[in-house]
């Protein structure tokens, strides 16, 4: 019988959720606050979207669950120092993330700096542990370092920093920029996903799923500027208006916020259809369209 959607999500964050308590660096090992900083980061927030997307299509591909863990928990660490990296003063200067004060506002600039510094190699570390092949593991190496580097989500971050007050930048522009800072780490987690399966995708597979991977990309970001503007700190979890506030372009600034939605709407319809476009026989597919349908009706 078929899992429900919220109890399955459920079951994968507790994964995840385990896989972090058990393999970050323990409080207790030197440097204690460091490791403190990195497990305050990871372990206890979020929606854990990147995760999901690993286990759904891990899933898919007839992957190990253990695999699966240590993979997730990899995204997800690289998410985790983005967020800290993307609070701090000289970025975005925040002091609210998950409900809870950001990393530097709770241990200082310098060791919330250095915890996310540290979180990206862990990474890395925890893909080389896997009980893949080889020629997996490199794949997944691969894969998450080129989302991770400045052909993605730094470049992204980068291009972000240099346009604030600018609202000159053309939908184009902000489809490019969105689709490295933060759609190349979901399309990544898609793709992650596959190679940790004991079944080869096919490149027709690989192709239908980087559609639905940038799908959701463009779609997840489109709903976090609507958010921005409708939702409220207490359910984001985060400070709300500060796009508005900081003179950032976005989807709702350039295009309105109808439009904006009728946008990320046609996204989840993109990201559908090349679900449906897999292939025969592979089961367990309906779930990358739940988590699409999450992505777009999510409140915070």
């Amino acid at each position: 019988m078929t899992v429900a959607f919220k109890d399955w999500v459920k079951a994968c964050q507790q994964r995840v959720e385990k896989a972090a308590e058990n393999n970050l660096p323990q409080e207790a090992l030197i440097p204690q606050k460091l490791h403190s900083a990195m497990r305050y980061s990871v372990i206890g927030g979020g929606k854990r979207v990147r995760p999901l997307l690993v286990y759904a299509v891990g899933q898919i591909f007839d992957a190990d669950p253990e695999n699966l863990d240590l993979t997730a928990l990899a995204v997800e660490c690289v998410h985790s120092y983005s967020l800290i990296h993307d609070d701090l003063p000289c970025m975005d200067n925040d002091i609210l993330r998950h409900g809870k004060p950001t990393t530097h506002a709770a241990f200082g600039e310098a060791v919330a700096m250095l915890a996310g510094d540290a979180l990206q190699p862990e990474a890395f570390l925890f893909l080389v542990r896997t009980k893949l092949p080889a020629e997996q593991r490199i794949k997944l190496l691969e894969l998450l370092a080129y989302a991770s580097s400045t052909r993605g989500m730094c470049g992204g971050q980068a291009i972000d920093l240099s346009v604030v007050g600018n609202q000159k930048m053309t939908i184009e522009e902000l489809r490019l920029m969105h689709s490295m800072k933060t759609g190349a780490l979901l399309k990544a987690s898609v793709l992650l996903g596959a190679f940790a399966g004991k079944k080869t995708p096919s490149q027709h597979d690989l192709s239908q799923l980087e559609v639905y991977g940038n799908a959701i990309g463009l779609a997840f970001q489109i709903v976090d500027d609507i958010l921005d503007v409708v939702g409220d700190t207490a359910e984001l979890g985060k400070t709300a208006g500060k796009d508005a506030l900081e003179d950032k372009p976005t989807y709702v600034s350039l295009l309105g916020l109808e439009k904006a939605k009728e946008l990320a709407e046609e996204q989840y319809l993109v990201a559908a259809k090349a679900v449906e476009g897999l292939s025969e026989g592979l089961s367990g597919k309906e779930r990358l369209i739940e988590i699409a349908d999450f992505i777009i009706k999510r409140t915070h």
